[in-house]
């Protein structure tokens, strides 16, 4: 086993190990559909803590030669699918989680090179009498074409850089060649597989890894259920730990999320997994996934000086959905022409839920209102707290709530309340005098 190249299985056991693990391995089942097809370029995006790097754990013990990883997956959801055994074990991964990298690095350039040359030592390791050259991509052709060995590409944390390096074109479409150069039309690519927050960078008319495609919270595909957790799974959590599931939904349901199909289609409620999995260990609700990043992250978004975003945001703050389009989006983080480009953006992020049929976002829930509470608080919007004001009530979710603490900041204070009749409480929100 190397670093990179065929890891192991010691992640993905941690996973297990856990005292809350919930079963995605039916993913594998899907990857396994897209080997060696044209579907064979997967790029999964979601908000941070949603279990992508988990999956790309589980990924690489499942295909990744040098080891027998059959015991670990005995008794999972995929061990009893017809192609389980097909492919386990079968395959060279590499797993790379490009963060790694990038924090090691000074500039793009230092990054690529050094990625290159980790993965060529574990590659001449393994294939000394094929690994005559410093090319990359030169050796893992030699190395399909001598001894017929495919390989399995998983890449997270793909788009840090355009998250670091955010003005910096010019680093960024030296990454997107790189990427192209080394992944696509390449033979002994058997699957890649991406994760990251953003969706493929745009450039111009064409995306230089348009080989891709993508599942992303504004059209997860058919991946919808395997990122978060389900409803089903929460509900099983909040019956094992005694809590209670409604308002388990409130502070962390939301995200709705469509899977397409011939059959029919499919609406998932899909919930933090870091969040639940805190309030379930804790034995109480607070605000978890935040804890990972602070409003300040929201605050420069939602400050900046777009014709109708402040509206916007007052409007989801008193819990209505806004319309959008998000086709002008850029995939990146500072290329952005209307309000409707910064609300896709807060999608990706975790701080809107979009609805595909209705073509609108919303706040998804109590935690990340929360949030917005708080940015808003440190901000000289004094229109928007009017408008705040005038609405009294805001942010209506499903499902009864227990009597919970009052939220102060230097702006607003929030207070809830319950309608027994309609099964709803309600955040409300106030400027302090």
């Amino acid at each position: 086993m190397g670093i990179y190249l065929n890891p192991g299985t010691i992640e993905f056991q941690e996973s297990i190990n856990s005292e809350i693990y919930v079963d995605k391995t039916m993913l594998i089942e899907r990857t396994n559909a897209a080997l060696r097809t044209k579907q064979k370029y997967m790029c999964i995006s979601r908000p941070r803590r949603f279990g992508k790097s988990m999956a790309a754990d589980m990924l690489a013990a499942y295909y990744g030669k040098d080891y027998d990883s059959a015991a670990l997956f005995d008794g999972l959801e995929i061990s009893h699918c017809e192609t389980f055994s097909t492919h386990l074990n079968k395959y060279n991964v590499f797993k790379i989680n490009m963060q790694e990298f990038l924090s090691m690095t000074q500039n793009v350039d230092e990054m690529l090179k050094v990625l290159q040359k980790r993965l060529l030592k574990e590659l001449k390791y393994k294939y000394p009498e094929y690994v005559d050259s410093d090319n990359l991509v030169f050796v893992m052709q030699d190395i399909f074409s001598y001894t017929g060995q495919s390989f399995i590409i998983l890449i997270d944390e793909w788009d840090c850089l355009f998250r670091e390096y955010k003005e910096d074109e010019e680093a960024q479409r030296k990454y997107l060649d790189f990427l192209r150069v080394w992944l696509k039309d390449k033979a002994y690519i058997a699957l890649a597989y991406m994760t990251g927050i953003l969706p493929v960078k745009k450039y111009g008319t064409h995306s230089a890894l348009n080989m891709f495609i993508e599942y992303s919270m504004t059209d997860p595909g058919n991946m919808a259920e395997y990122f978060g957790f389900a409803e089903r799974e929460v509900e099983s959590l909040c019956v094992e730990y005694g809590m209670s599931i409604e308002e388990t939904k409130a502070w962390y349901n939301g995200y709705g999320l469509y899977s397409h199909n011939k059959q029919e289609d499919i609406l998932y409620s899909i919930y933090n997994p870091k969040s639940v999995v805190e309030a379930m260990l804790r034995h109480r609700f607070g605000n978890y996934w935040n804890q990972t990043e602070t409003y300040e992250a929201l605050k420069i978004y939602i400050q900046m000086n777009m014709d109708g975003l402040k509206d916007a945001i007052i409007e989801m703050l008193a819990g209505n959905s806004v319309r959008i389009n998000i086709g002008t989006f850029h995939n990146d983080m500072t290329t952005f022409a209307t309000r409707d480009d910064i609300l896709t953006l807060l999608v990706h992020l975790g701080y809107l839920t979009y609805d595909v049929e209705k073509e609108s976002v919303r706040i998804p829930n109590k935690e990340v209102a929360q949030e917005y509470i708080n940015a808003i608080s440190t901000m000289d919007w004094k229109e928007a707290i009017s408008q705040i004001k005038d609405k009294k009530y805001a942010l209506k979710f499903q499902g009864k709530l227990e009597e919970q603490p009052k939220y102060t900041g230097r702006i607003l204070a929030v207070g809830i309340g319950y309608d027994k009749q309609t099964k709803e409480h309600s955040c409300k929100v106030e400027v302090l005098e």
